[in-house]
This record gives C-alpha cells, sequence and structure tokens, in this order.
C-alpha cells in the first residue's frame, strides 16, 4: 500500500514538473517568435542575378523589409538546378533568418536529373510560398504557316520537326514528349541553355518551333518570325487572350496544364508563426501595384500563393511531374 502511494505521489510530481516545463517552453517558443526578426533576413536565391528568380527575390524581399523592420539580403547561390542553394538552406538553422527561393526544378526534375541531391526534397524544407513562373507559349516557326495545334501537328506529320526547348527535363521537353505521344509524331526536342540562343536559332530557321517564356518570346512574336499557337495553362493569358490553350485544342494531358513556378521555403522545423507570418506578407506584396506591373511585364497573371496554396500546389502536381520527367528517359548526371 505504501509502495503505491510513493508511486503516485511520484507519479503526481512529475506531471506537474513535466506540465510547468512544457507551459515554460511554450511562453519561451511564443516569446522567442514574437520578436523575430531582429537582424537581417536572407534569401539565397538558386540563380544568377537578372532573371527572373532574382527579380522576385529582391521585389518580394523589399516588401518583406519594409513590413518586418529589417533588412532582406539576397545571396545569389547559382548551379546545378538549384541544388547548391537548396544544400546551403537545408542547413542553417530553421530560425527564419535564412530562407530559399528557386524553381520548380530543385524540388522535382533534379530528382531525376542528378544521381544524387544533397537534400530531400519532400523532408527538408518548410514550403512558405509560391509564385507563378508565368504562362509558357508554343511558337511556330513562321514557314510551318501553322496557325494552330491541329495545324502544326499535321504540319510535324509530314516533315522533319524540331522544337527548342530551355533544358532536358523541362516543362517543354515533357510538351513535345507528351504531342508525339497523342498525335503519334516523331517531333525532336532540342535543348538549349537558357533561352536566348532558342529563339536566335528559331529566327534563323534552324527550329520548326520554339517554346519558353513569354517574356524571351515577345521578340520573335512581334517581328513576325513565329506564332504562338498554344499555351501551357488552364487558362488563357492576358498578354496572348486570342491563342487557346492546349486543352482547347484536344491535348488531353493534365500535364499541357501544368506551369512552373517559383518558390519560397525554408529549413524544416522552422517555427510556423514565421511561415505564416511570412507567407502571409508574400500574399500582401503580390497585391501592391508595383509587384503587378512587374508580373504583367513578364507575362505572369498570377502573384504569390500562401503555404496553404502551395502545399495544395505541390501535393497534387508532383507525382505526374516527376513520372513525366522519368519517362523521359534522361540519363542523370
Amino acid at each position: 500500500m505504501m509502495e503505491t502511494v510513493m508511486a503516485l505521489k511520484i507519479t503526481r510530481r512529475a506531471f506537474i514538473a513535466t506540465g510547468a516545463a512544457t507551459i515554460a517552453l511554450s511562453y519561451h517558443d511564443r516569446g522567442w517568435t514574437q520578436t523575430w526578426p531582429s537582424r537581417p533576413i536572407k534569401i539565397v536565391c538558386a540563380y544568377p542575378a537578372g532573371g527572373l528568380a532574382d527579380t522576385l527575390a529582391r521585389v518580394y524581399g523589399e516588401y518583406l523589409s519594409q513590413k518586418l523592420g529589417q533588412p532582406v539580403i539576397v545571396e545569389n547561390k547559382a548551379g546545378a538546378s538549384g541544388s547548391i542553394a537548396a544544400a546551403a538552406v537545408k542547413q542553417s538553422p530553421p530560425d527564419g533568418y535564412t530562407l530559399l527561393l528557386a524553381i520548380t526544378a530543385t524540388l522535382v526534375q533534379s530528382r531525376v536529373l542528378f544521381k544524387t541531391l544533397p537534400y530531400d526534397a519532400d523532408k527538408d524544407f518548410a514550403l512558405i510560398s509560391s509564385m507563378s513562373a508565368g504562362y509558357l507559349p508554343l511558337v511556330a516557326y513562321k514557314a510551318t504557316n501553322a496557325t494552330n495545334l491541329k495545324e502544326f501537328v499535321e504540319y510535324a506529320r509530314r516533315n522533319v520537326t524540331n522544337v527548342g526547348t530551355f533544358g532536358a527535363g523541362s516543362y517543354p521537353h515533357i510538351v513535345v514528349a507528351e504531342l508525339n505521344k497523342q498525335y503519334g509524331l516523331q517531333m525532336k526536342a532540342v535543348h538549349y541553355r537558357g533561352e536566348a540562343p532558342m529563339w536566335q536559332d528559331l529566327a534563323a530557321g534552324v527550329l520548326q518551333a520554339a517554346m519558353g517564356s513569354y517574356a524571351n518570346a515577345v521578340n520573335a512574336l512581334e517581328s513576325g518570325v513565329g506564332r504562338a499557337i498554344a499555351v501551357q495553362t488552364r487558362t488563357r493569358s492576358r498578354k496572348l487572350p486570342d491563342v487557346p490553350t492546349f486543352f482547347e485544342q484536344g491535348a488531353e494531358s493534365e500535364l499541357f496544364a501544368m506551369t512552373g513556378y517559383v518558390f519560397l521555403a525554408g529549413p524544416i522545423g522552422m517555427p510556423q508563426d514565421i511561415v505564416e507570418r511570412v507567407s502571409g506578407l508574400m500574399v500582401e506584396a503580390g497585391k501592391t501595384d508595383k509587384i503587378q506591373k512587374l508580373l504583367a511585364s513578364y507575362g505572369i497573371d498570377e502573384s504569390a500563393q500562401g503555404h496553404v496554396a502551395f502545399r495544395k500546389l505541390y501535393d497534387s502536381e508532383t507525382p505526374p511531374l516527376l513520372a513525366a520527367v522519368k519517362a523521359l528517359g534522361l540519363t542523370p548526371e
């Protein structure tokens, strides 16, 4: 009986001590997140200065700085499709002071394109916000005389057809593979390192079509060198309202509606309060006139989404996109 009473006393004492410690820890954590940020925040951008990812990092970072009262510094760590930057952020303390800005490939395509990665896309990052990378028009060279997808498919049935993409495993590469699959074509995807040389080759007639961002395709479109015949998205682009989507023209795969994204994330274990705060500010920033005008210049119709929408996008699109990249049969580096 005495042993039972002692056990009950010890258990009760331990329970009270544990509860007190939990409450103390809770207050400590809450106090810490309420004082965040108390020093500069760093956004590690996975791509070079001057590109879309860098531009978004800086313009959204400027808004975060204004609202949080601390400098937001953008550090460019380019290379290996974002793997270098992702590894650096993964190894950083999950305290909200080091964030990663990269693109879809860093989370998805890189799993196929590289034999090993220094991070686990599913487990190593706290997703904060996603930003549309813009719609991708398929532009047919003027000599094809194609004005829509049906006419381009008929041209490709009768002629050798080379389609430019901005990289192996990219969305345009997947589109070429899906068109070949659905229509029984043998178009060849020609990969470039970046879009500038690709559009130059289209203008020279080396390519019969090319697919990339609106911002980089606009010169070919305005000069009459090429004509946009389809857009990879679920709804038409505001910049190209007369160009039907792939879906509208009978292309069946869900992959024809997927568009890439730029994303903001932190190391896993980052306090949820901070995730939600930064997420909310990203959504706010995307509604400002400055960012709306910037996005319009890139042909991007959608501004930043919060962490809940980003998680839903990531969970729904990653499996089919990953399967599509694997089906390309690429040899990993």
